[in-house]
């Protein structure tokens, strides 16, 4: 039985469909849920668009959107088509709304913010949930240095990881300055970067490869482009530190996955990364856009191998007892139960 719709209006990986696909399981488990919409794995339950668009009109369920277009779509289906949803909309965004998304707001039934934060921009009650990570995916390899070796990484190397899409956004010019400066003095380091680069983005990417090729460390500096997902866990589980120095954040789920990976963060104080970051004991906070201290944070993980796996270690503690993706599937589900009360 059919009580909420969650749909995914976007055909390219985000960090919204992300969210989809790893809570959609858990919830399945408490209520009856189901997906619509593109760009999403066949494993999840899912039902075309034109099903969702003509549910039977015996029963209230619930459309959590997540996107602009999956609010208004929510409207329409209500409104034009007669439909017995109750709308929930979930931000994670951190800025002013536009005047129409303001619009879109103020028709939801419910509101869930993913921060404090976010729910101060709202400019409505919310119910805020921070996003959880499962832990049975992301969780450090049972063979380490067996999975290194095949991603291609010496024994001794420290790899330093970056995971998202290639843009100044996420301070991706930061973390190549800070890695320019720190790199030619520590032989041992690596810096892996994961995610696409789209067409706006290119010029920006290839400017910053050809300032690593000059320094000589196109082979300790790499980009690896977008990879399957399979791969992204395991490019986890092969770090030593993540480094997340975004200029802006709407939640930042990489530094949760990168912890649950016994893998500590250093990341500028931007999004959630204050409540998720314990400062110098599951990694670092620095100011955003703050490239010196952001290379003065990195050369400290870096030159201390004890400190550095002692915070990998209470980072996967941390996430356990506080983030794991259960606590956030439960609460949502009861926002899903008032609604449908």
């Amino acid at each position: 039985m059919i009580e909420v719709v969650a749909p995914n209006l976007k055909r390219r990986l985000s960090g919204v469909t992300a969210t989809v696909v790893r809570l959609i399981p858990v919830q399945a488990r408490m209520i009856g849920i189901t997906t619509t919409g593109p760009g999403l794995p066949p494993e999840l339950p899912h039902i075309p668009l034109s099903q969702a668009a003509l549910m039977p009109r015996d029963r209230w369920r619930v459309w959590h959107a997540r996107r602009n277009t999956e609010m208004a779509l929510g409207l329409i289906l209500r409104r034009v088509l007669r439909r017995r949803y109750r709308l929930l909309f979930t931000s994670a965004a951190q800025r002013k709304h536009t005047g129409f998304t303001r619009w879109l707001i103020r028709q939801q039934d419910a509101l869930i913010a993913t921060s404090p934060q976010a729910a101060s921009y709202l400019e409505r009650p919310a119910t805020v949930i921070l996003h959880g990570v499962d832990l049975s995916v992301f969780h450090p390899a049972p063979d380490r240095a067996a999975l290194r070796a095949d991603l291609g990484f010496a024994p001794e190397d420290i790899v330093i990881g970056c995971f998202g899409r290639v843009r100044a956004q996420k301070g991706v010019d930061l973390l190549v300055e800070a890695a320019l400066r720190l790199f030619p003095t520590r032989p041992r380091a690596r810096l892996i970067f994961s995610g696409r680069v789209t067409a706006d983005n290119q010029k920006f990417t290839d400017e910053l490869q050809t300032r690593i090729a000059s320094a000589g460390l196109s082979d300790r500096i790499r980009f690896l482009g977008e990879v399957p997902w399979e791969q992204v866990v395991q490019n986890y589980q092969a770090l030593d530190l993540f480094a997340a120095p975004a200029r802006w954040e709407g939640f930042g789920l990489t530094p949760l996955e990168a912890a649950a990976c016994g893998v500590p963060t250093v990341a500028a104080r931007v999004g959630a990364y204050e409540t998720l970051i314990q400062d110098g004991t599951t990694g670092s906070l620095v100011p955003r856009d703050d490239v010196d201290a952001l290379t003065a944070a990195l050369a400290h993980w870096l030159d201390d191998d004890a400190a550095r796996a002692a915070a990998g270690q209470a980072a996967r503690a941390h996430v356990a007892q506080n983030h794991a993706i259960e606590g956030e599937a439960r609460a949502i589900v009861e926002v899903y139960r008032k609604l449908l009360a």
